[in-house]
């Protein structure tokens, strides 16, 4: 019998099988994780033994699942980014007001990451959720954030994501992306509408004040989503719920 993995390859084969847990809609067995990772069932109960001691799984009769640890580390990610209490305020204001889903997203580091969400976890129809934003050229709230990058910070970041066409109506040239954002920067509201998603429009505003600090910088958006076609009746009300929502300061004065 071949021996357990260790080394590299032992953490490897552990944040496979933390992701194959994390992706799943259901508990998984142990004997999934073995076929899906090609690899013996001694191996798999070898990872698993460490990972749920530490918390990062709990195994039920069923399978395996994400284990309270994960809340942790999730906490921490959203807390180092940015979306502490005065965040979830916002949030949860920009909801009530508008009456629509509200996210926070950032930039930092050549990252865009949406970091935080009034849309329940459980919720299969958003066409947003937190985390890395791939589609951020298409995007009200990636826009918001790339317009405000120096400009060979923006090139760069636009050069090694790329601009994905996923739709007709997205922007994919990049003078016409360039155009796009100079009009941002200067209505201070970034939209899109059905760029990223067809059936769904999107506006947002920043919480950083544009052109503060170098490439280095942490930059954070408000955003909205709607149905795309709600957007022509809607769109004037939303901006000025998120403009208002935006400037107005938090309890305990914290916010992103």
């Amino acid at each position: 019998m071949p021996a357990p993995a260790s080394g590299p390859r032992s953490v490897d084969r552990a944040l496979d099988i933390l992701d194959a847990v994390a992706d799943a809609d259901r508990p998984v067995t142990a004997k999934a994780l073995a076929r899906r990772l090609g690899c013996s069932l001694s191996t798999v109960y070898h990872l698993l033994g460490p990972l749920t001691g530490r918390g990062h799984l709990t195994r039920t009769g069923e399978g395996y699942v994400p284990g309270p640890r994960a809340v942790a580390l999730h906490r921490s990610f959203q807390r180092q980014l940015g979306a502490g209490p005065g965040a979830a305020e916002l949030l949860r204001r920009v909801r009530e007001t508008a009456g629509l889903p509200a996210y926070l997203t950032v930039y930092r580091d050549g990252r865009i990451t949406m970091i935080d969400s009034t849309t329940p976890a459980t919720a299969q129809d958003d066409p947003f959720a937190p985390g890395p934003e791939a589609r951020a050229h298409a995007t009200a709230h990636g826009k918001m954030l790339l317009a405000q990058l120096p400009r060979a910070v923006r090139h760069r970041y636009l050069d090694f994501h790329g601009m994905a066409r996923l739709t007709e109506r997205t922007i994919t040239g990049a003078e016409r992306f360039e155009a796009e954002l100079v009009r941002v920067r200067g209505d201070g509201v970034a939209v899109s509408i059905g760029e990223a998603d067809p059936a769904y429009a999107c506006l947002a505003v920043p919480l950083t004040p544009p052109g503060e600090g170098g490439p280095g910088r942490v930059a954070h958006a408000l955003s909205v989503s709607l149905p795309a076609e709600d957007f022509p009746r809607r769109h004037g009300e939303v901006r000025a719920v998120l403009t208002r929502e935006a400037a107005r300061p938090v309890s305990g004065g914290r916010r992103p």
